[in-house]
């Protein structure tokens, strides 16, 4: 199958959907498929190995400045390609290039608008290329955000067009009410142009029917996966590791993802439930906008006299995250919002780590599928702090949660299966496809 996978760099940021999307790709590729993973706004980052494109389509400083500078909107293609190259938006990323979703609801509505937005000129240099390409069985959108290109994609290759539903109802509640209405009647205007959608969870698809208006038979749960290459075969026991009980946090620091929930089950753990010798360690990508966050989290941690059982390690490598994970005793990320992936609860899982997750978006139905962890009432830090004591107090329990989850995660959430499901998919698509074209 020849397929023409769209993903969206996220600047210098390591996203869980870029990973997802890589991981897939590079699966097929294995499998002797036929794969464009073609990033836009950014080059994607990664922490295996890459396989996108080295081009770059709607390129982020293009994007803002035909935003921006109507000028920009009509400059010639070869003067575009000064700030279009990759170096450079690489090199830019991180300063000019935000992903902050308050600051994005303009440009999010002008792209969905397709051909009618400020940036029909990168629509149109998008399309002007592929058709120099082999054309495509299929073509995948990463997201609903990128559902304007679905219909001038289908029209311009004459191919179907699936849509991936990983999370970014979290990016449209973070716009501007008026703006994130406008948005969400743009991308329900487009459903119809989408041959399927595929969420990443059976959460995802109840709540899509209804957030999208999107036909329940439309839409077929793809599961996530990871590559297990490099993960321990054999995760070292809690038991057989020197060292304090060691909470762990591997997410972006940001406040939709819960730490400050964590350190307060911490402090409640520490002085309240009879946990001594313990740490606090957290890892993950930190934006500009949240240092504040984690700076108050600290303040209130040497406050409380915890400050020394404290560590933040920032954004970690693939190298560095599964030796993190695998020093840890417990996982939690307690996301404030019902968090339709999980990503890191099953890296976490992979290294043997037991989690404690809320009972919201994909946790539940993860957790029942792998027995990997415990759930717990959503945005409750005392009920967080129980199930952690409770895992510290019980080493069998911890023992029994920390082999089913390993093993659940090789069995149900490896990139094997995600591609399986994948081939599955994607061949019912081509195949009505050419069904309908026939008659």
């Amino acid at each position: 199958m020849r397929i023409l996978s769209i993903t969206a760099g996220a600047a210098n940021m390591y996203c869980g959907s870029c990973l997802r999307d890589n991981a897939l790709a590079a699966e097929l590729i294995i499998r002797g498929h036929d794969v464009l993973l073609l990033p836009l706004y950014t080059p994607t980052l990664t922490d295996e190995r890459n396989v996108s494109d080295g081009r770059v389509f709607y390129g982020g400083i293009s994007v803002y400045l035909q935003q921006r500078v109507p000028l920009f909107r009509e400059t010639p293609h070869f003067f575009d390609r000064l700030w279009d190259a990759p170096s450079v938006i690489r090199a830019a990323a991180g300063r000019a290039i935000s992903v902050d979703p308050s600051e994005l609801g303009a440009l999010t509505i002008s792209v969905l608008q397709g051909d009618h937005g400020y940036q029909r000129k990168e629509l149109h240099k998008l399309i002007a290329w592929l058709r120099t390409q082999p054309a495509p069985d299929l073509v995948v959108l990463p997201n609903s955000l990128l559902i304007g290109l679905a219909a001038p994609l289908r029209e311009a290759l004459g191919r179907p067009v699936c849509c991936t539903l990983q999370g970014e109802d979290l990016f449209l509640a973070g716009l501007p009410r008026a703006q994130r209405d406008q948005a969400l009647d743009l991308i329900r205007a487009c459903v119809n142009d989408v041959d399927r959608f595929l969420p990443v969870s059976e959460y995802y698809v109840d709540f899509m029917v209804d957030y999208l208006a999107v036909p329940r038979n439309r839409l077929d749960v793809l599961p996530l996966g990871i590559n297990l290459e490099g993960y321990p075969h054999n995760p070292v026991t809690p038991s057989s590791r020197p060292g304090p009980f060691t909470v762990g946090y591997f997410a972006r620091v940001a406040p939709e993802k819960g730490l400050h929930l964590l350190a307060d089950a911490y402090r409640r753990v520490r002085e309240h439930l009879g946990v001594t010798g313990a740490r606090l360690e957290v890892a993950g990508y930190l934006a500009p906008e949240h240092r504040s966050y984690l700076i108050e989290i600290e303040r209130k941690l040497l406050e409380w006299g915890l400050g020394d059982e404290f560590t933040y390690r920032g954004a970690l490598d693939r190298a560095q995250k599964i030796e993190f994970l695998g020093t840890l005793d417990v996982l939690s990320v307690p996301s404030t919002y019902p968090d339709p992936k999980g990503l890191s609860v099953l890296e976490a899982m992979a290294c043997g780590v037991p989690v404690v997750q809320p009972r919201h978006g994909a946790f539940p139905e993860i957790l029942e599928r792998t027995g990997g962890g415990i759930t717990f009432e959503p945005n409750r830090a005392d009920r967080l702090a129980d199930e952690l004591a409770a895992l510290y107090r019980d080493p069998d329990r911890t023992e029994q949660l920390r082999q089913q989850g390993a093993h659940g995660v090789r069995k149900y959430y490896d990139v094997s299966r995600m591609a399986d499901r994948a081939i599955e998919l994607f061949g019912q698509v081509v195949a009505s496809a050419r069904v309908s074209a026939v008659s």
